[in-house]
């Protein structure tokens, strides 16, 4: 082995990920909202870059009183459901206006407020009642008397410690008819009635599957999560990042440059500066006007890019936009990365968190990727399409005898002419929070 020390020139080729090309990749990956947030910032950082936000109009504020006296009465008049979808009562505040506090002591009063706080927001309490105990300085026999003043409010289930509490609650609670069974059931034969394994249950209770099939359906009644009936979430609003329309039969796209603020150059600050000899401040300026060529580069290339995928998948999915959801195509990243002469990850920054609004509704862009299923035929299909095929099935089946997986891998190789595997098919079950056939199967 030689171990001689020495020097030695070696040629190679490398590909070097410089500061311009990172944010070139990064503004084609952002939403219209983060691209704004994203400019904003630079015109922080940037003096020679302006930022104009077309939505915002500055106001002086002795000319335009009279302006904001009229938007507040059309806020008032205009946008009264969002006011009222803006106030919401905390699930704290709902619980405790239900307590009788003149049948509970101060301590009572305050422990009970303590383990309010640690309800989650499905109302199940999730703590350790000896910490509570602990952190009061009460007795934990207290504690769990205020636990079930808690149990006593509404909706039933709420202050339950795991879902067989919440459920027991509620069945004692409504058990007008003593019906012994079902409290029987969960009480006692919880995981097994949960695993659906009923005939041990039968057998040992002395009654019949229909008898358990009817508990069953009564526990589907039931409320899993008594918590969320309280917890009010304020309505999310998506704003698409483009518009596909049909106009005179034709499919148009259109990105929503509108909502993105207008940049520009700011002429008269650059020459003001640039009029002087300091040598540091014109590197300065340099480096800027760089930067902002930049930016308005990296814009029209994410502009540019966006378009042409958005125009391909309009060219791919025809039957999508004018009959809905059900009529998607099989079409991969990789297909149109190829298509349109770019790598895939390129492809999948272009749809990443980006909405467009159709004719059938508003979609993820990534909802129009979907893997291809083979068919007998020359045609493929979608997994999309498997799927619908799969829930229609199992909503149609014969309950008492249901589909299984084998099953419904021959009825679509035979009546539809897709080839797929058991396995794949119980994965799309799973997706579609179908359960499995001897979990379907019902005894009435």
């Amino acid at each position: 082995m030689d171990l001689k020390a020495g020097l030695w020139q070696q040629q190679s080729l490398k590909l070097a990920m410089t500061q311009e090309l990172t944010q070139a990749i990064a503004l084609l990956q952002y939403s219209a909202q983060e691209l704004t947030a994203f400019l904003e910032n630079k015109a922080l950082e940037n003096p020679l870059l302006q930022v104009e936000n077309n939505h915002v109009q500055p106001m002086n504020p002795l000319v335009d009183r009279n302006r904001s006296k009229r938007r507040k009465q059309r806020s008032t008049e205009n946008e009264w459901i969002e006011q009222i979808a803006a106030k919401s009562v905390s699930l704290e505040e709902q619980l405790l206006s239900q307590l009788k506090t003149n049948n509970l002591s101060k301590q009572q009063l305050k422990t009970i407020k303590k383990l309010i706080h640690n309800l989650d927001d499905n109302g199940y309490l999730t703590c350790d009642l000896h910490e509570i105990a602990a952190q009061m300085g009460e007795p934990f026999e207290v504690v769990e008397d205020c636990v079930i003043v808690i149990q006593t409010l509404e909706p039933a289930g709420i202050g339950a410690r795991d879902l067989q509490e919440c459920l027991l609650i509620q069945l004692e609670r409504e058990n007008l008819n003593h019906d012994d069974l079902a409290l029987t059931i969960i009480q006692h034969y919880f995981i097994p009635f949960a695993e659906k394994k009923w005939k041990q249950i039968a057998k040992e209770l002395q009654v019949s599957l229909k008898e358990i099939q009817a508990v069953f359906d009564r526990i589907q009644q039931l409320d899993p999560r008594p918590g969320a009936r309280l917890v009010q979430e304020n309505a999310s609003y998506i704003i698409p990042d483009a518009i596909i329309e049909s106009l005179g039969g034709h499919l148009t796209v259109r990105l929503c440059d509108d909502l993105l603020p207008k940049v520009s150059f700011n002429d008269s600050y650059y020459k003001t500066l640039n009029s002087t000899n300091d040598q540091q401040l014109n590197r300065f300026l340099q480096d800027k006007v760089q930067d902002y060529q930049w930016i308005l580069k990296s814009i029209e290339q994410r502009k540019e890019t966006l378009t042409r995928v958005l125009a391909k998948i309009v060219e791919k999915q025809p039957l999508f936009f004018q009959k809905g959801p059900q009529f998607i195509a099989p079409m991969t990243m990789k297909e149109v990365a190829g298509e349109l002469d770019v790598h895939e990850s390129t492809v999948s920054r272009a749809v990443k968190e980006k909405y467009v609004q159709t004719p059938v509704g508003t979609f993820p862009l990534k909802a129009f990727f979907t893997s291809t299923i083979q068919t007998v035929s020359n045609d493929n299909t979608s997994s999309s399409q498997v799927k619908n095929i799969i829930a229609s099935l199992v909503e149609k089946e014969n309950k008492q005898k249901p589909l299984s997986d084998q099953e419904i891998v021959e009825h679509l190789k035979n009546s539809e002419g897709i080839v797929v595997s058991r396995r794949t098919i119980a994965k799309y079950r799973d997706q579609l929070g179908i359960p499995s056939s001897s979990k379907r199967k019902r005894f009435d």
